[in-house]
C-alpha cells in the first residue's frame, strides 16, 4: 500500500522538477545574474562616494564661506552664485537658474525677553529667538502658561488671556521613537498660535523650542498670521528658559515678561532655485530630481538644514557622472529656494515643469539632516501609488547590506507640489535622533556633521536612482 501512493507521488515531484529547471531556471538565473551587475555598480556607487566625495568640503564652503542663507538675503544669493558655478565644473549636460519671488524678512537686532516680575529670583533674561515671519515690537505683560489648545480656548472663552502674554509650553513626546512624529506632534503651536492667542486678546506669545535636547539655544521656525486678527509679536524661547519660566509660574504663580522684537517684512526679492541636470538617453522628458533646499533661517550655518542636502545631491550627478553612467531618463539636481518660510522655490518648480509637459517619474528629496542613512519613505497619489511602491519593492534586497529599510510615507516639503503630476515622491531619511538638537538653532554648524555619514547619503540614493532609472517604474 506504501509504495504504491510513494510511487505516483515520486515521479510527480521529478516531473515538476525537471519542469522547474528546463523553464523557470533560466529566467531565475538571468534575474539573478543581473542582480549581481546591480550590486556591483552599487558597490562602485558607494567606493566612489566614499573614498573621493566632495560633498563634505563643499559643505564647509558653504557654510564658513557663506554662512546661513535666509531667503531675500544677500547670503542667500551668494549660495545660488556658488551652488551654480560649482555645478557647472561637474561636467553635466545643463546648469540654469530658475527664477523665483522670495519674501524678505528680516531678524534685526537680537530679542530681549526678560522676567522682570518675579520676587523669588529677580529679573533675568530668557534666550529667545524671534518666530520668523512675526512683527516687531515690545510688550510687557502678564504671562499665562498654557500646555494644550482646549485649555488655551477655556482661558480665552473667560476673558483671561486678554493683554497678557500667551507662553506655549507643550513639549515635543520623548516615548517617540521617530522623532520627526514628536516634532509633528506640538509644532501646530509655533505655527498658529500667535493669532490663536491674538483672537482672545492677548498681546504677544512665546513657545517653547521644538527640541528634546534641554539647552539655552532658542530653535526658530516659520509662523504664520491669520488675517482676521492682531498681528501680535511671536518669539522661540530656548527649553532651559521654558523650564525655568515655568518653574516662576509654578512657584509664584505669577510673572511678568518683557519681550522687545526687533523683526520686520521687506518686499519680496527676485531669487532663484539652481538646476543641473544629465539629460537621459532614451526618456529624456521624464525626470528623476534628487533636491534640498539652499535657503536655511538666519542662525548658525544651516549645515543640517539644509546644507547637507544640497551638497549631497550635487554630489549625487557627479558620483554617476564620474563612473561614466548614461542614464535613460533625466537626472535631475535642485536646490530649491524658499522651503523655510514660503516653499515659493518648490511651487515654482511644480509650475514650470507642468508648462513644459515634463513627467516628474521619481522625485527624491533630502532634508532630513547629514545623520547615517536609515532607509528611503514613498509617496505618491493613490491611483498610482501601489504600483509604483510595489516595483520599489523589488530593490530591497540591494539595500540590506548597506542598512537601508525601504517604507511607505515621508517625501518632503519641495516636492510636494508634484504629486498632483502623478510621479513617485520619496524622503530620505537618515538617523533622526540628533537633527532636532540642531534644527533652526544656532547649533546647526557644519562641526556636527560627520564627513562619512554625509557620504554614505550621497551613495544610498544615487543608488536609489540607479535602480529607478535602469528600470523604471
Amino acid at each position: 500500500m506504501g509504495n504504491r501512493v510513494f510511487q505516483p507521488l515520486f515521479w510527480a515531484n521529478a516531473l515538476f522538477t525537471l519542469y522547474f529547471i528546463f523553464t523557470l531556471s533560466p529566467n531565475a538565473a538571468a534575474q539573478t545574474k543581473e542582480q549581481g551587475v546591480d550590486s556591483a555598480f552599487i558597490d562602485r556607487i558607494y567606493d566612489q562616494s566614499l573614498t573621493n566625495g566632495r560633498c563634505y568640503p563643499w559643505l564647509e564652503h558653504l557654510c564658513h564661506h557663506i554662512g546661513h542663507r535666509l531667503s531675500g538675503s544677500q547670503s542667500a544669493a551668494k549660495a545660488v552664485a556658488w551652488t551654480k558655478s560649482t555645478l557647472d565644473t561637474l561636467g553635466l549636460d545643463s546648469v540654469w537658474l530658475q527664477p523665483c519671488m522670495v519674501p524678505h524678512w528680516v531678524r534685526g537686532e537680537a530679542a530681549q525677553v526678560r522676567v522682570v516680575g518675579s520676587k523669588k529670583d529677580g529679573p533675568y533674561p530668557l534666550a529667545a529667538l524671534a518666530l520668523g515671519g512675526s512683527v516687531g515690537g515690545k510688550v510687557q505683560a502678564d504671562v499665562v502658561e498654557i500646555d494644550a489648545w482646549e485649555q488655551l480656548d477655556q482661558l480665552g472663552a473667560a476673558g483671561k488671556l486678554k493683554g497678557k502674554i500667551v507662553f506655549y509650553n507643550r513639549p515635543m513626546d520623548a516615548t517617540k521613537i521617530r522623532t520627526f512624529e514628536a516634532y509633528g506632534g506640538c509644532v501646530d503651536q509655533r505655527v498658529g498660535g500667535a493669532s490663536r492667542a491674538a483672537k482672545y486678546g492677548a498681546v504677544a506669545v512665546l513657545v517653547r523650542s521644538m527640541t528634546l535636547r534641554l539647552d539655552d539655544f532658542p530653535h526658530t521656525g516659520s509662523m504664520h498670521y491669520d488675517s482676521a486678527y492682531a498681528f501680535i509679536p511671536a518669539a522661540a524661547i530656548s527649553t532651559l528658559a521654558a523650564e525655568s519660566l515655568s518653574q516662576t509660574l509654578r512657584e509664584e504663580k505669577r510673572a511678568k515678561v518683557s519681550i522687545q522684537l526687533n523683526c520686520q517684512t521687506l518686499p519680496d526679492v527676485a531669487s532663484s532655485n539652481v538646476i543641473g541636470e544629465i539629460r537621459g538617453t532614451e526618456r529624456p522628458n521624464d525626470i528623476i530630481i534628487v533636491g534640498g533646499h539652499l535657503d536655511s533661517w538666519d542662525v548658525g550655518h544651516g549645515a543640517h538644514d539644509d546644507g547637507a542636502g544640497v551638497v549631497q545631491s550635487m554630489d549625487v550627478l557627479r558620483v554617476l557622472k564620474t563612473l561614466g553612467y548614461r542614464p535613460r531618463h533625466t537626472i535631475r539636481c535642485v536646490l530649491f529656494m524658499n522651503e523655510e518660510n514660503g516653499l515659493r522655490g518648490g511651487k515654482a518648480y511644480a509650475a514650470e515643469a507642468a508648462r513644459k509637459g515634463e513627467f516628474p517619474l521619481a522625485s527624491i528629496e533630502t532634508d532630513a539632516g547629514g545623520f547615517t542613512p536609515r532607509g528611503f519613505g514613498f509617496d505618491g497619489e493613490e491611483a498610482v501609488f501601489g504600483k509604483f511602491f510595489e516595483k520599489i519593492m523589488t530593490y530591497q534586497s540591494l539595500f540590506e547590506p548597506y542598512g537601508l529599510k525601504l517604507s511607505k510615507g515621508g517625501s518632503g516639503a519641495d516636492i510636494g507640489p508634484l504629486k498632483g503630476m502623478k510621479g513617485l515622491l520619496s524622503g530620505y531619511s537618515p538617523d533622526s535622533q540628533r537633527y532636532f538638537d540642531y534644527h533652526h538653532a544656532e547649533s546647526d554648524t557644519f562641526d556636527k556633521v560627520n564627513k562619512r555619514e554625509l557620504e554614505l547619503g550621497t551613495a544610498s540614493m544615487a543608488a536609489l536612482i540607479y535602480l529607478i532609472d535602469k528600470y523604471g517604474l
